[in-house]
This record gives structure tokens, C-alpha cells and sequence, in this order.
């Protein structure tokens, strides 16, 4: 139960920490911090059990008919992130306090952050490949929030961020599709104990490709490189975490939990040690042209994440033990780094090395923690950063992927990691060095340097303890290489070919700084490929060319939109009927003499619809054909779908009346030479419409899926209502999905509500429909009646509709139908008018999603049937309950946006008149 109490805990905080930055504001970081260290200590206490091999598991079932449960495990891989995101985070949560403002949005990054920290530990605790892909998409929807905390400036960097992880996030989930399909099941526990039956099935090398790209996007390796630094615009705490413990360290997890997989293969390994090496080169470089310290480590870390990726590439027992150990070396250090650019920003006002200079003078402390964490990522002996380098050479000369693959990867690592002494010494002397240009500064208080001095101390003591780590990096590393020989880590393991290229290394790097301004002056001609700019530009063009694709959809005129699919039916209709083979009789007769008769009626509104010029005649005509079409339907024995159309067509007709009223508009009515194609195109489409129907409906007995609906539905779910049945309990998770949109298209309207609010001359704040547009004594009293009945009668068919016609859908058109009867009536005193979309939305998505999940815990899908004593059933009808409070929201949002838009005129481009009747 560990891993799943550890990942409740860090959901609870997340949940909890709205509230508490609420009640403490910025110090609601003390006890999050506390939190996040209590839930990490927890989960080490498993540390004995999981170092001697045992796989801690637990969870419950989520998708049975699929064989995916939600299901968690906790090995020394696991453990070791864990504790990493659970530690930092800690950290971080500490840090907040002090680095925050009263002005910052302090509720929402403290939520976000703590549910950043939830979504990593299910992500890396995940036992089902499902399961790590959601909350792997997590990761990248949080961390899109967390960088747009910083405000306008933030939103194409973090858009960037968002197209590039989200892609990767496309290709982790293809991988999973095909492992799941070679393994025969998605759990990790069947991939991970027969990974060479995996690796034989012809779709591992897709899958490997695939993985390698997912973990590429999120790792910010090459060519995606461009998105990490772009998101340094995020405040330097968020930046902290993403960098150090939990975004970029997916990328990171993901190559090491298939490793075991893929390991054996050549091309696995020879694209991710070039792919690591270059990007490690590349990330150095970039960095070491920088002036901005935060843009320093931004480049930092896409260089470390680069040497972590080639060393998994290797495979080899002793560089996977290396690259666990750096793993957690690079969180030690970038996160101290980070906290302390944070302090050094707000203290002197600028990261600019060009504008810093002598601060060690007068914030000693601060400049002591920077040089023991710059040390640490320079690899400079005694620091857990010098342990972890060295043992990365010597992994790195095992690469064997190709002859002279050894030494050239080594090579390379050296070039890069000197590169990173030569940065480091840019932080530290850039900084601290020199003469004091700002004497008024003084040191931040010790609240604020202290989550930075434990782990830059961290970093210093473990480096000659680093036998401490010695049992959770072994077992970590055997977890990816299932009977290596264990590693151990000391800090002096003797002369060797390792101290050499450390000595070199040094060496390197302080000619590269003590040279820095030649070496400044070649790296500034050096021509470099702006990535972000790439991306813009291909961004633009996609763009550009869904405009043109989508410009004859986008034609004010309905007859450009309609022309294609009105003049393909036709076309699809001869098709079809040539390559259509011989029919079976029907089963009955298919017509009855009534239906002629509703027949005759639709024909001849849709004629007069259509030589009408008034266009009052024309919504009266169209409306009225609805009517006969639902009572056909309701003659076919098909009440739900006739009381939907109705309502619907009640709901046009108040739209119609909102946007037109008060115009005397006539149709024009065009050429002849466009009347007649039209009508021939029309009658065309009709008429292959017609005969699709004729042809391919009613010739057959239900379906096996609709005779097994009809033979269960009553016993699987206690309703008799079918229809409502398979919309709440069969496919509850699609009606979710659907009534989420409804919720979206709600708050679009909302946004445009706003802009319009916004815009109104005076800028004042009012709403947009304060009166009714029809307020007349007859509509007044015929509302005080009707409405009262239209609601009850929308919550007599929401309580009845799961044994009878009605539910959730078709209760709430005909509450909204009373609700928008009440705003069209009256002035602005009027309770309807003063309902808001945004609480019925917000409460009705919030009311359908727990009442889906609250069966979870108990191991039951969602949506399971719960009953009250005496075999109410209760689930169903507070799901449709949410159902119906989202339908109406989005009315009342809609009847905003247009009842708003009609009055100032701006629909139709005429001007303002009020057109109230006085009483």
C-alpha cells in the first residue's frame, strides 16, 4: 500500500493547497514542504524491503473487460525518483515563501506544483502502461499551466512546450498500443519479466522508435532542445522543480524503465548514445554563450540530460549505475542552483553577468552555496557531482555499439563536461568575481537561503559518503540490468583512466574560462540554428495552410459551405448504389397510412420554406417541419430522440427570435440562374438521402450489441429505459466526454462574454443581458405560469428518465426552455436573469466526474450502478443531474453571448434601438 498512500498523500496536498495558501497565503509553503518530506520519509521506509529486491505493489481494477488496472509498483528505480520529486520538492515548497509576492497567483502555483509532484510519482510508481501514459500526458498539461503562471510574456514559450511534449506524448502513446499488443497485455510486470519476447515481436523497433522520440520531446534532446530554455521565463521556483525533479526527468525514466527491454539492441544503443553526446555538446555550447544565469542553467540542463541519455544508451551495468547516480547528483545541484539565481535576481535585480559583479562582498553565504553547487556540476572532487562524472567515463569507454565506440563517446563526453566546468566557472566568477558594482546589497535571510543550503550540503557530504547511496543506486540499477554485478561508488577509487580524463576535463575547462573572451568572441560568430524560430515558422505555415484548407468552410455565404457536401451525396449515392449487392426483403411492411400523412406536411412546410421571402414565414415553416419530423419519430416508436428534437427546435425558434427581433428582414431571393441549380442539387441530395434510408434501414434483425443491450440493460443497470441506460451506464465514460465539450463550448462563450464586457464603452462590468427583450405584461404573467411547470416538469423527466423517456439531456432543454422564457420576459430583477453559466458548469462537470470515480476505490469501473436502501438507484440519475446542470449553463451562457450581441446591434450590423414595450 505504500506507493498508493505516497500518491493519495501528494494528491490530498494538491487538493489542500488552495486552501491553504488561502488561510497563510505565501507561508502555506511551510507546511506543503512538511508534507511532501513527511510523504517522502513514508515511502523510504520501504527501502529495506525494495534494496533486497521485493517489487512493492498495490491498486484496483480500472478497465477489466481490457485487462488495465490501475495499479502502482514501487522498485529501487521507482523509490529513487520518488524521493527525488518528493525531496526537491520539499525543497522548493520552502523555498516559496519567500520568493513569492503578494501579486503572483499563490493559491494556483502552490496547487499546480504539489500536483506536478503527485502526477511524477504516478508516473514513475505506473504498473500499467496506460496508467503511465495519463499521467505522463499530466506531466505536460501541469507544466503548460505551471510556465503560464508568469503571466502574458509566458504564452508562446509555453505553448512551444505544450506542442512539443504533447507530440512526444502521441508517440508514447503508439509505443504503448504495440508493446501492449507484443507482451499481450499492458501491464509492466508482464513486459518487464519476459522482455525478450517483447524485443522478438516484429513491433519492438517501432515501439523503440517511438519511445526514443517521446522521451526526446520531454528530455529536451535534440532537435527539441529549443522548448526547455524558452520555459525559463517561468518563475525561478517552478523552474527549480521542472529542471531539477520532475518534467525533463520523464524523458529520463522513460528510457531507463524499458531499458531491460531494449538493451540488447544495436540501434537502440547507438541512437541514444549519439543522439545523448550531441545534444550534451550542443546544450554546453549554448550555455557557455549565455549571460543570463538562468538561461545558463536552462542550457545546463539539456546538456546533463544529454550525458544521461548516451549513458542509459551504453547499457552496460556500471554506466546505468552511473547514470542513476547522476540522476539524483543533477537534482542536488540544478535545484540549489536555481534557488540561488532566484535569490541573487531578487536581490540585485538582474541575472545579467555583465551587470553582477562582487557579490561576494556582501552575500558571502549565498556566494559559498553557488560555488559548492557550480563545483558539484563541474565535477570537481569532493563534491557527489565528481563521484557521478568519473564513474560516466567509465561507462562510457564500455560502449560497444560499434568498433571505437568506446573511446569516441568518451571523447566526446570530456569535450562536453569541460565545456560545463567553463560555464560553471561563468556562474560563480560572473556573479561573485570582480569588483562590488552594487554595495547597497545585503544577504537574504536564512529562511530563504536555507532550502538551498541543504542541498548544496547535501552535495557536498555525500560526495565522500556516497556509500550511503551505494544500496538504493544498486538496486535501482539491477532493476534495469537484472543480474549485473552490483557497483559500488566510493569517492577515491584509486589512479585510473577515469582520473585522467577528470584531470583533462579541468584542465579544458579552465582554459576555456580563463580564455572567455576569445572563447566569447568564436561562440558569438558561431552560427547557431534558432529552434524556437524554426518552430514558429512551421507553426505558421500549418497554420496558414488549415486557412486555406479550411477557407471554403469559413465563407459567409451558406451556399459556398454547403456546395461540397450537397453536391457530393449525389455522387457517393450512384457509387454506392452500383457496387451495392442484392438486398433481403423486408422483414415487415414499412409504412403506415399515417405516415404519408406526416410525410405530406414535411413536404409542404419544406416547400413553402423555400419560396418564401419573409423570413418570420421561413423560421415558422422550418420549425414547424421539426415538429412533424418529431412526430414521426414519435409514430417510429422512438419518444427520447422526438422530445429531443422538439426541445431543439423550441431552443432555434428562441434563437431566431433573440437575433432577429425587431428586423424587417426579407429574404433576397437570387437569378434564376442560380434558383435552378440549386433546386436540382437540392432534390438530388434529398433524394439519395431518401433512398439510403429506403435501402439500408429495416432490412435486418437488431444487432448482436443491440440485442445484447436490449436482453441486460434492465438487469445490469436497474432501468427499463434503454436509451438512457446505454448513455449513462454502458457509455457513461463517452456521455462524460461529450458533456466536457458541452462544458467547453460553455466557457467559450464566457471568454467572448468577457471580451464583449471588456470592450463596452465606459468599460464597465456589467452583464451582458440585464432586461428581457420581450418584457411585456402578457409574456410576464404567461411566464410566472408556464415557467414554474416547465420546471418541475424538467425534473420530473430528470428523475423518471432512467425507466422512462427523459434523462438528463432532454430535462435540461426543457429547464433551459423555462429559463430562457423567464430572461426573454423580464427586466434585470428577474432570478434568471441574474443565473450564472460559470457555478452551473463548473458544479455539474464537478458532480459527473465524482460520481464516476466514486466507485474506483472499491475496484468497479466507472459509473458503476450504486443503489440507496429500498433499490433506489442513485448514481445515475446525480451523474445526469451534472448532466443537466452543464446543459443549462451552456443555455444561459449562450442566451448571453447573443441576447448581448442583438442588442448593441452588432449581429446584423444595425444599430442599438430599444425596443421596449412600456407597462
Amino acid at each position: 500500500m505504500i506507493p498508493l498512500v505516497t500518491l493519495g498523500g501528494a494528491v490530498a496536498l494538491a487538493l489542500l493547497a488552495p486552501v491553504l495558501a488561502r488561510l497563510l497565503g505565501r507561508n502555506a509553503g511551510y507546511p506543503l514542504a512538511a508534507g511532501l518530506a513527511a510523504l517522502a520519509v513514508y515511502a523510504n521506509t520501504a527501502a529495506g524491503d525494495v534494496v533486497r529486491g521485493e517489487v512493492l505493489t498495490a491498486g484496483v481494477s480500472w478497465m477489466p473487460s481490457l485487462g488495465i488496472s490501475f495499479g502502482l509498483r514501487m522498485d529501487g528505480l521507482s523509490l529513487l525518483f520518488v524521493t527525488i520529486v518528493l525531496g526537491v520538492g520539499a525543497l522548493v515548497m520552502a523555498y516559496c515563501p519567500r520568493y513569492l509576492e503578494s501579486y503572483y497567483p499563490i493559491g494556483t502555483v502552490y496547487g499546480l506544483l504539489t500536483g506536478f509532484a503527485a502526477a511524477m510519482i504516478g508516473l514513475v510508481t505506473a504498473n500499467d502502461l496506460v496508467l503511465l501514459y495519463v499521467f505522463w500526458e499530466l506531466t505536460t498539461v501541469l507544466s503548460f499551466l505551471l510556465v503560464n503562471t508568469a503571466g502574458p510574456a509566458a504564452a508562446l514559450p509555453a505553448g512551444r512546450a505544450l506542442v512539443v511534449t504533447a507530440m512526444g506524448g502521441f508517440a508514447l502513446l503508439g509505443a504503448v498500443v504495440m508493446i501492449g499488443a507484443a507482451a499481450g497485455s499492458t501491464s509492466l510486470d508482464v513486459v518487464l519479466a519476459d522482455p525478450g519476447a517483447v524485443l522478438a515481436d516484429p513491433l519492438a523497433l517501432p515501439a523503440g522508435a517511438l519511445l526514443i522520440l517521446a522521451a526526446a520531446t520531454k528530455s529536451a534532446q535534440l532537435p527539441f532542445t529549443f522548448w526547455l530554455p524558452g520555459a525559463m521565463v517561468a518563475m525561478t521556483p517552478i523552474s527549480a522543480y521542472l529542471h531539477a525533479a520532475t518534467m525533463v526527468k520523464a524523458g529520463i525514466y522513460l528510457l531507463m524503465r524499458f531499458t531491460p527491454v531494449y538493451v540488447p539492441s544495436v540501434a537502440w544503443s547507438a541512437v541514444l548514445v549519439t543522439l545523448g553526446l550531441a545534444t550534451a555538446v550542443v546544450g554546453a555550447v549554448l550555455a557557455l554563450r549565455e549571460h543570463d544565469l538562468k538561461a545558463v542553467l536552462a542550457h545546463s540542463t539539456v546538456s546533463q540530460l544529454g550525458l544521461l541519455t548516451a549513458a542509459i544508451g551504453v547499457g552496460t551495468s556500471y554506466a546505468l549505475s552511473a547514470a542513476v547516480l547522476h540522476t539524483f547528483a543533477h537534482a542536488l545541484f540544478k535545484a540549489t542552483l536555481f534557488m540561488l539565481v532566484g535569490i541573487i535576481d531578487k536581490e540585485a535585480g538582474s541575472r545579467d553577468v555583465r551587470e553582477l559583479a562582487g557579490l561576494r562582498k556582501v552575500m558571502p553565504v549565498t556566494a559559498v552555496l553557488t560555488g559548492i553547487a557550480a563545483l558539484s556540476m563541474a565535477g570537481v572532487p569532493p563534491l557527489l557531482g565528481f563521484v557521478s562524472k568519473e564513474n560516466l567515463y567509465e561507462g562510457f569507454l564500455e560502449a560497444d555499439f560499434a568498433p571505437g565506440a568506446g573511446p569516441v563517446a568518451v571523447a566526446v563526453a570530456v569535450v562536453a563536461s569541460a565545456l560545463t566546468f567553463a560555464y560553471s566557472a561563468r556562474i560563480v566568477y560572473g556573479a561573485f568575481g570582480g569588483r562590488l558594482s552594487q554595495p547597497g546589497l545585503y544577504e537574504p535571510s536564512w529562511a530563504f537561503l536555507a532550502p538551498a543550503a541543504v542541498a548544496a550540503l547535501l552535495g557536498l557530504v555525500l560526495g565522500p559518503a556516497v556509500r550511503v547511496l551505494n544500496p538504493l543506486t544498486d538496486r535501482a540499477a539491477r532493476d534495469l540490468d537484472p543480474g549485473s554485478e552490483p557497483v559500488t561508488f566510493v569517492l577515491w577509487p584509486g589512479f585510473g583512466t577515469a582520473l585522467v580524463l577528470s584531470v583533462l576535463t579541468i584542465a579544458g575547462g579552465y582554459a576555456l574560462f580563463h580564455w572567455r573572451d576569445r572563447v566569447d568572441r568564436v561562440l558569438e560568430r558561431l552560427p547557431v540554428p534558432d529552434g524556437a524560430a524554426v518552430f514558429d515558422r512551421i507553426r505558421a505555415g500549418v497554420l496558414a495552410l488549415g486557412a486555406r484548407v479550411g477557407r471554403p468552410d469559413t465563407d459567409p455565404s451558406p451556399a459556398a459551405v454547403l456546395a461540397r457536401p450537397v453536391l457530393a451525396l449525389p455522387v457517393l449515392a450512384v457509387a454506392a448504389g452500383m457496387a451495392l449487392p442484392a438486398l433481403p426483403p423486408f422483414p415487415a411492411p414499412v409504412t403506415r397510412p399515417l405516415d404519408w400523412v406526416v410525410v405530406a406536411l414535411v413536404g409542404a412546410t419544406v416547400a413553402g420554406a423555400v419560396t418564401t421571402r419573409s423570413v418570420t414565414a421561413a423560421l415558422t415553416l422550418t420549425g414547424f417541419g421539426g415538429l412533424a419530423t418529431a412526430l414521426w419519430l414519435l409514430l417510429a416508436g422512438a419518444p427520447d430522440v422526438a422530445m429531443t428534437l422538439l426541445l431543439v427546435e423550441v431552443l432555434t425558434t428562441v434563437v431566431a427570435v433573440l437575433v432577429l427581433r425587431g428586423r424587417g428582414i426579407r429574404l433576397h431571393r437570387p437569378a434564376r440562374w442560380r434558383r435552378t441549380p440549386a433546386a436540382v442539387a437540392a432534390l438530388a441530395a434529398g433524394l439519395s438521402l431518401g433512398a439510403a434510408t429506403y435501402l439500408l434501414t429495416g432490412r435486418r434483425e437488431p444487432s448482436p450489441v443491440g440485442g445484447y443491450l436490449l436482453d441486460t440493460a434492465e438487469g445490469a443497470t436497474g432501468g427499463t429505459n434503454v436509451v438512457n441506460t446505454i448513455l449513462v451506464d454502458f457509455r457513461g465514460m463517452d456521455t462524460f466526454g461529450e458533456a466536457v465539450v458541452v462544458g467547453a463550448a460553455a466557457l467559450g462563450l464566457l471568454v467572448l462574454i468577457r471580451r464583449g464586457e471588456a470592450g463596452a464603452e465606459g468599460g464597465t462590468r456589467q452583464r451582458v443581458a440585464t432586461d428581457g427583450p420581450a418584457d411585456t405584461i402578457v409574456m410576464r404573467v404567461a411566464s410566472r405560469v408556464l415557467a414554474p411547470l416547465m420546471l418541475v416538469m424538467s425534473l420530473f423527466l430528470l428523475w423518471r428518465g432512467h425507466d422512462e423517456p427523459g434523462g438528463g439531456f432532454i430535462s435540461s432543454l426543457v429547464g433551459g426552455v423555462a429559463i430562457v422564457f423567464l430572461r426573454l420576459a423580464h427586466r434585470g430583477d428577474a432570478w434568471a436573469l441574474r443565473l450564472r453559466p460559470e457555478p452551473l458548469v463548473g458544479s455539474g462537470l464537478l458532480l459527473s466526474l465524482v460520481t464516476g470515480l466514486a466507485v474506483y476505490p472499491l475496484g468497479l469501473p466507472f459509473l458503476t450502478p450504486v443503489y440507496l436502501p429500498g433499490g433506489v438507484l442513485l448514481s445515475s440519475f446525480v451523474f445526469d443531474l451534472g448532466i443537466y446542470l452543464m446543459v443549462v449553463g451552456l443555455i444561459v451562457a449562450a442566451t448571453d453571448r447573443i441576447g448581448g450581441r442583438a442588442r448593441t446591434g452588432s449581429l446584423l450590423g444595425h444599430a442599438p434601438r430599444d425596443e421596449r414595450t412600456p407597462s
